[in-house]
């Protein structure tokens, strides 16, 4: 089997965390990065444990772009000649009142979610396209499928991202690598842990699992777990006079 160097954006999230080790069982090389360095070695620490053939932990913040391309080099060093995967896990949702009052704190909600993501793929394409073959996961949400009144702008900034990887699904596909968009429901991590309304939490490690198995596979959209496929089409089905009277 052709090993696997993936780079980790948002390493330290809950479903990052998850996927870092089940890679790491795999014999996976991990790129390992984020902003919390203290985390990140401890993390890489624990990987390299579970089976990781290396584990790094390198600085990205997805509003400082002179972070990018140290992590894209490290892991093209990794990867030598072989498979080069991604899987994208960043983004912030303050609360939406928050940015009501503030509407200042857009900047940095869409910087997270979409654009700082987007430019690290962008810069990150060439290197996929040279090998012929590699897996980007980028996560975006199910409230990108449609604008609710509790987080809109975390939702538009979503369904910037899903915009932007179904393009480049279009321009990597041609080349050998595959993109697969992720809309995950509830899933216990921290952006979760405050949010009044949760229902059929799913756990991170499940998640993970589901992503991993269909990004193999050649899935292009995923919402996980599988039932908020359906939930989505009700709620995008609603017709738009009765949805902006609905507290959903």
């Amino acid at each position: 089997m052709t090993q696997e160097t993936w780079i980790l954006l948002g390493a330290t999230s809950s479903m990052a965390r998850a996927m870092a080790r089940q890679l790491a069982g795999e014999g996976a090389n991990l790129v390992l990065a984020g902003r919390d360095m203290a985390d990140l070695e401890a993390l890489a620490a624990d990987c390299t444990l579970r089976g990781a053939a290396t584990s790094v932990a390198t600085k990205f913040d997805a509003r400082d772009a002179a972070t990018f391309a140290p992590v894209i080099e490290r892991a093209e060093e990794l990867a030598g000649d072989e498979a080069l995967c991604a899987a994208v896990f960043v983004g912030s949702m303050p609360p939406q009142d928050a940015i009501d009052a503030d509407p200042s704190l857009i900047d940095g909600t869409v910087t997270d979610s979409f654009t700082g993501p987007a430019r690290f793929l962008q810069m990150l394409a060439p290197a996929l396209e040279a090998r012929e073959k590699g897996l980007v996961i980028g996560v975006g949400s199910v409230a990108g499928d449609r604008g609710r009144i509790g987080n809109y702008v975390y939702g538009a900034a979503k369904s910037g991202f899903a915009t932007y990887l179904s393009g480049l699904r279009n321009r990597l596909g041609r080349k050998g690598v595959h993109v697969m968009t992720v809309k995950p429901g509830f899933v216990d991590t921290a952006m979760t842990w405050d949010v009044e309304g949760m229902f059929l939490v799913a756990s991170p490690d499940q998640v993970a699992a589901h992503m991993l198995k269909a990004g193999r596979k050649g899935r292009n959209v995923l919402y996980t777990p599988f039932f908020w496929r359906y939930i989505m089409s009700i709620i995008r089905a609603v017709p738009e006079p009765i949805f902006k009277k609905l507290s959903v």
